[in-house]
């Protein structure tokens, strides 16, 4: 994906990218947070949990969407995101990020977007909404 700065974007504006939630990911993850859950880290663990399989992190989930913005919008600050954890994203599965430019503000130079996750049967697992300001 080809950083882009606010005057080389356009309203209705949206990328896909694959997201990294391999184990190997994961585990980096909980040892840099300290997060070492055996529901993050253990197929097995997290079947005896009730869960399908280990499942990423939510704010792992959030980190991944933000990295995403700021992969795309070259000059972007994050001032906010929100979001909304429908069903748990599963570890080693094929998860995409889509992003959307839902408004745009071109005096103040800001940007609303809706930020959805996707597995790899296209079921929403994470969404919501980011303003970057420019």
């Amino acid at each position: 994906m080809t950083p882009k700065q606010f005057d080389d974007l356009e309203f209705g504006d949206e990328i896909e990218t694959e997201l990294d939630v391999s184990m190997d990911q994961v585990v980096l993850f909980t040892e840099a947070t300290g997060m070492k859950v055996d529901r993050f880290l253990n197929h097995e663990a997290a079947r005896k949990q009730g869960l399908p399989s280990a499942i990423v992190p939510g704010i792992m989930s959030q980190g991944l969407l933000t990295a995403a913005v700021n992969g795309w919008i070259a000059d972007g600050v994050i001032e906010s995101v929100d979001t909304i954890f429908r069903a748990p994203l599963q570890v080693d599965s094929s998860a995409t990020c889509k992003i959307v430019i839902t408004d745009m503000d071109e005096t103040a130079r800001k940007l609303e977007l809706d930020l959805v996750i996707v597995n790899e049967a296209k079921e929403t697992r994470v969404l919501g909404t980011a303003r970057v300001r420019c």
